[in-house]
């Protein structure tokens, strides 16, 4: 059930602007917790999640995703769109929009639309948290974030909340004032904890035990398969990892493989090809499939979001909201 009460005839939708999500306080252990229900779900059969949809235009200064869910444990159909636009120019002359609409499977009532931006920025490296807690190798204490930009800034703190163990924190990054949010962030949630900021990447990924990569699609770094340690896991956010991560890897975990195929062929091979999945992830967290399976071999995890964890944590913020009474009430289809 939702647990969002409304009127047998109410066709009002909540509006959650980027204002509104802001004041909700939400701890990174319940955003865990949270995804790792919808994996759970989803690997039950309770859930459906299909392949995104995406339109690309031939000279590539835009992009735009389509995705349909439902959350079976939660009796919520949701659709989830993204819209980036000036990937041609700077950072700071970019547009990137994306929203998400919940919808009652049980009364048919529409429940909520938000803007996702918030939702995507938590659910991402909490995806990234879940990876590392199934498949770093036992005893990890290093981790090496590439990129400062969203979804960099919350790694370590997520980090820290599935892998408390880890004693050194390493970052790599240009941007000043992306480094000083990723300290901010740090100091937030784990406030005796200072992270690394390292200059030589080959020397940092080659003592890291965990490596995520969430930079930008323009960032020089790009970590090779025999700088890593034996028995280091490499998580693939955003761009910072070279295709020889994947391909000389020995063992590839996928949240999708069919969505690694979509969106991740930046790291094709000379023929275009990406290899073979050997696991995806919803099964690996269930405990139906197989993980890690020796401390030395090296791990590469593809982390893409699957909207039915957008649904779990989009869900959970308009429950929230709704309860501290934020939002705007639209009489849409009224």
């Amino acid at each position: 059930m939702t647990g969002i009460s409304k009127a047998p005839d109410d066709k009002h939708l909540r509006i959650l602007s980027t204002t509104d999500l802001a004041g909700i306080d939400i701890s990174l252990a319940d955003v865990v917790d949270t995804v790792e229900g919808a994996y759970r779900t989803l690997h039950a059969g309770e859930s459906d999640n299909p392949r995104k949809l995406s339109v690309k235009p031939r000279d590539g200064h835009s992009v735009s995703y389509a995705m349909l869910g439902r959350d079976g444990s939660r009796d919520v159909v949701a659709i989830k769109t993204s819209y980036k636009h000036g990937l041609d120019k700077d950072r700071d002359a970019q547009h990137y929009y994306t929203a998400l609409t919940l919808y009652d499977d049980v009364t048919g009532l529409p429940l909520a639309m938000m803007d996702c931006s918030r939702i995507g920025s938590l659910r991402t490296p909490a995806v990234s948290a879940l990876l590392a807690r199934e498949l770093a190798a036992p005893g990890a204490r290093s981790a090496l974030v590439i990129g400062t930009g969203t979804q960099g800034r919350l790694a370590l703190p997520f980090l820290l909340t599935t892998l408390p163990e880890l004693d050194r924190l390493m970052l790599s990054g240009t941007h000043p004032d992306g480094i000083a949010a990723v300290r901010e962030q740090l100091r937030v949630h784990f406030p005796d904890r200072d992270v690394e900021i390292v200059t030589d990447l080959r020397s940092a990924a080659g003592e890291a035990d965990v490596v995520v990569a969430t930079a930008g699609p323009h960032t020089p770094a790009a970590v090779e398969a025999d700088w890593l340690r034996p028995g280091a896991l490499s998580v693939l956010v955003g761009h910072g990892l070279a295709p020889s991560t994947l391909h000389e890897a020995d063992r590839v975990i996928a949240t999708s493989e069919a969505q690694m195929n979509v969106t991740g062929t930046d790291m094709a091979d000379a023929d275009g090809k990406l290899p073979s999945v050997d696991a995806e992830f919803p099964p690996v967290i269930a405990g139906a499939a197989v993980g890690r399976r020796s401390p030395g071999e090296r791990i590469f995890a593809y982390n893409s979001g699957l909207v039915v964890t957008d649904i779990a944590l989009g869900h959970r913020f308009a429950q929230l909201a709704v309860a501290q009474g934020l939002g705007t009430e639209v009489p849409l289809w009224q």
